[in-house]
């Protein structure tokens, strides 16, 4: 970081209008002030000031940063960064990187919390639970087939698999990152389409978990995860090419 206090780096904003101009001045003021992971950002009164904005404004953008995992709030010390945030005027809409990266990072958690669950479901499911993620995952297939919107039938499956792990913090962590997952109706990564060539992965999960095999199931959790991971790397690729 610069020896400058980064509020050097925020002018005035011609408008107060709320979203892109004030995340993309709080960008600039980060790259330009050299704040790094771990580096506390300016009081949120101060940097409205600086910027001509109100504090709903203000806070209404760091909630954005907050949702997205890049900063971290600490009722009565301040705020810290915890996360890269790229520069303005790159190659990429600033929008789809952040989300993008934010997408990835769950992802990330997803591979380590998915693959001990899955293994633990082949060993530890009762024969009720194997017929039931049998059952789902047809169900789920069917709405995929049909065109349909997914989400639901997804959410089931895989929250079958965490239940027949016999230990239900995995459920509820799972259930989190299902919440932390979802994206607005104007996200890139809610498109009709996104994810869609994971499905191909889910049967071979299923057929793992029933049959009581802990390797194919890992297995499967990572061919999945890495379709959807490709998917969200061909979304930022194509931001830097339009």
């Amino acid at each position: 970081m610069t020896d400058d206090s980064p509020l050097t780096y925020l002018g005035r904003l011609q408008t107060r209008s709320r979203g892109h101009e004030v995340l993309d001045a709080l960008a600039e003021m980060v790259a330009r002030s050299g704040l790094a992971i771990g580096d506390k950002l300016p009081p949120e009164v101060q940097m409205a000031q600086q910027l001509g904005v109100g504090r709903s404004t203000m806070r209404e953008a760091l909630t954005r940063w907050e949702g997205l995992g890049l900063i971290r709030r600490k009722r009565g010390v301040g705020t810290y960064l915890v996360a890269p945030i790229p520069a303005p005027g790159g190659p990429v809409d600033p929008d789809v990187r952040l989300e993008g990266d934010a997408v990835l990072r769950l992802l990330e958690v997803r591979m380590t919390l998915e693959t001990d669950v899955a293994r633990l479901a082949a060993e530890r499911a009762t024969p009720a639970q194997a017929r039931e993620i049998d059952r789902l995952c047809t169900e789920l297939l069917e709405v995929v087939a049909r065109g349909e919107n997914y989400r639901e039938a997804d959410i089931a499956f895989h929250t079958a698999i965490a239940d027949a792990s016999a230990n239900p913090i995995f459920t509820q962590l799972l259930t989190h990152l299902d919440t932390a997952f979802e994206r607005s109706a104007e996200s890139p990564f809610n498109r009709a389409g996104f994810g869609l060539e994971s499905f191909p992965f889910h049967r071979p999960l299923a057929d793992a978990v029933v049959a009581g095999d802990p390797d194919a199931a890992e297995r499967a959790v990572i061919d999945i995860i890495a379709s959807v991971r490709r998917s969200v790397e061909a979304i930022i690729r194509a931001g830097e090419a339009e």
